[in-house]
């Protein structure tokens, strides 16, 4: 094959990788625009009588987000008393074509005292809804089955508001350097390489309880 052809057709790949590339960072940026007064969520859990936080960025079609929850609520259910657990929205939706729509029905949720409740059935019940062409649909045979109000569950699902709290959450996110899910953040630090047990993560907790005390 002619070098010169080799060479031109390589510009032109990379030429065409860069427009898409500029592309889905310009269309990233579109749809995460959040106005000035946008609030962050603010779903938490614990009493926090330790005054340690831990934060979670999440996906709910994340796999690993979705791995880690069992181990999270275990978490959650040990240190209730002495910790607060905060999640934080980042939906992938460059690659998860549902994971917006499951930010919304959990901040939808949220608006009637149900976060947690459909935070927990949105990923217990993942493969029923990931790759679902109606995962609106599903989310709204969840809001029934937590009991809210249907009706006001579908204005606030719809509502900017929701969209732009989430939007607050993902900028938040990628501000503090957030690039995948999930994302932790143990008072304040990221973690790069999390636990995979509750042992490891116990150690990390306790850690942080005792630094409280000196």
């Amino acid at each position: 094959m002619n070098k010169n052809f080799i060479i031109t057709l390589a510009v032109v790949v990379l030429g065409l990788f860069g427009i898409f590339a500029f592309t889905s960072k310009k269309d990233e940026k579109k749809n995460t625009t959040a106005s000035p007064s946008a609030s962050l969520s603010n779903n938490v859990i614990g009493e926090n009588k330790k005054n340690v936080t831990l934060v979670e960025y999440g996906d709910y079609q994340c796999p690993a987000c979705a791995g880690y929850h069992p181990l999270l609520k275990q978490l959650v259910e040990t240190y209730k008393s002495d910790i607060q657990f905060q999640f934080r929205n980042f939906p992938l939706q460059q690659i998860h074509q549902n994971a917006r729509a499951a930010s919304r029905a959990a901040e939808a949720a949220a608006k009637q005292g149900k976060f947690w409740e459909m935070h927990d059935l949105l990923y217990e019940q993942q493969s029923s809804w990931q790759d679902s062409t109606a995962a609106n649909t599903i989310f709204e045979q969840y809001a029934k089955q937590l009991g809210l109000n249907v009706d006001q569950y579908k204005k606030d699902f719809a509502s900017s508001e929701v969209n732009e709290t989430i939007n607050a959450d993902f900028n938040e996110g990628t501000r503090l350097g957030v690039e995948s899910t999930p994302t932790f953040f143990l008072q304040g630090k990221k973690l790069d390489n999390p636990p995979r047990d509750l042992a490891g993560w116990k150690k990390l907790i306790d850690e942080q309880i005792a630094a409280q005390k000196n």
